[in-house]
């Protein structure tokens, strides 16, 4: 048998959080009929990591490809997660968790972010007229924070007159900033795409801050996109190729 997947969100206050994460799930289920894909949360929602291994365990899986639904390795990847695992398999003998990768950086994102803008109204048409401001939750990670500026370069080069990276929380510029930044340097019209997964505290932030600064689209989150469920695929076999046994996600 394939390893189990479980793929393990932040969790949220949010009801829509859990709703977008399980909507997600439900399309790598349905784009890998046959592989057991579980979820579990970090914090306010279950089950938690321990809960839901456990059930994994009572039904017989031994062996599970755990993956982070991160954008980043910043802290709750290099600790939260590897903390949670190593709890598990401690009292658990004879289980295997090998842990995936984070999901970005990866084309796979930029892809779902174009069609999220797409969404909001924007053309092939419009790039070349249009500064994108790269929203992000935030982290007091100088890793992660280098890993979205330079998602934001990546990002550039495909045609955007523009793109410039903004967080929520714990970094600057904030999402408003940048818009008035970049209006103020001339751009006609500005978006603002959230780089975050589901909605949540700090999306809705972003959001506001867009539309205090008076950005022309507001593009989506992620959510439960087609290319997220691809790319959480192809982080598990990626994964479930490499040699059993815990790996941290520092290795």
């Amino acid at each position: 048998m394939s390893p189990a997947l479980l793929v393990i969100a932040h969790g949220s206050r949010d009801p829509r959080h859990a709703a977008t994460v399980h909507a997600l799930t439900g399309r790598v289920r349905a784009l890998r009929p046959g592989l057991r894909v579980e979820t579990a949360f970090l914090d306010f929602n279950t089950p938690s990591v321990g809960q839901a291994l456990s059930a994994l365990y009572l039904s017989g899986v031994r062996e599970v490809v755990a993956l982070p639904l991160l954008l980043t390795r910043a802290f709750h990847a290099k600790s939260d997660i590897p903390a949670a695992l190593a709890e598990s398999t401690s009292r658990l003998p004879g289980l295997s968790v090998r842990v995936a990768d984070v999901l970005g950086p990866s084309p796979l994102l930029l892809t779902a972010l174009e069609h999220r803008l797409s969404e909001a109204g924007l053309t092939p048409a419009d790039r070349a007229t249009t500064a994108v401001v790269l929203a992000s939750a935030g982290s007091t990670d100088p890793e992660a924070i280098a890993v979205i500026a330079e998602t934001a370069r990546e990002w550039r080069r495909t045609g955007w007159c523009a793109v410039r990276p903004a967080f929520a929380s714990a970094a600057l510029p904030r999402t408003e900033d940048a818009v008035r930044a970049l209006r103020a340097e001339g751009f006609e019209r500005v978006a603002v795409a959230p780089y975050v997964i589901a909605p949540g505290r700090l999306p809705d932030r972003i959001a506001a801050g867009a539309d205090a600064a008076g950005a022309d689209v507001v593009a989506d989150v992620l959510g439960a996109a087609p290319e997220l469920a691809r790319l959480l695929l192809r982080r598990y076999d990626a994964s479930a190729a490499a040699p059993a046994g815990l790996r941290a996600l520092t290795a």
